[in-house]
């Protein structure tokens, strides 16, 4: 295990249909090579100036560095939030196996 060109994306969700919704999507597009749904989560934010406190689906997105930006870009489009929580995290490192299934999962480049 060392440096990886893998990279995780956090966003939470309403519900699981539409986490579900988008990570189908993603997959779809080649964007992604996996998204797990962590249901149940409870998040508690400042929203226009109150405390909220909603439950929420939180979805681990794998994908490599090469497909980071248009991934974050297109989340953000298909995302029903309004201010969607979308975070990249570069992990300090990836195990070879799972890193090869990421690149191998990801679209081709045409």
């Amino acid at each position: 295990m060392g440096a990886s060109d893998v990279r995780l994306g956090l966003s939470t969700f309403a519900d699981e249909e539409s986490a579900k919704a988008v990570i189908h999507q993603l997959l779809g597009e080649g964007l992604i090579a996996c998204g797990t749904m962590i249901p149940q989560a409870r998040s508690l934010y400042l929203w226009q100036g109150k405390i909220e406190e909603s439950g929420e689906t939180l979805v681990l997105f794998k994908t490599e560095d090469e497909y980071a930006l248009p991934f974050m870009e297109r989340l953000k489009e298909l995302h029903p939030y309004e201010v969607p929580e979308i975070i990249l995290l570069e992990p300090e490192a990836v195990s070879t196996a799972y890193e090869v299934w990421v690149r191998e999962s990801l679209r081709k480049p045409e």
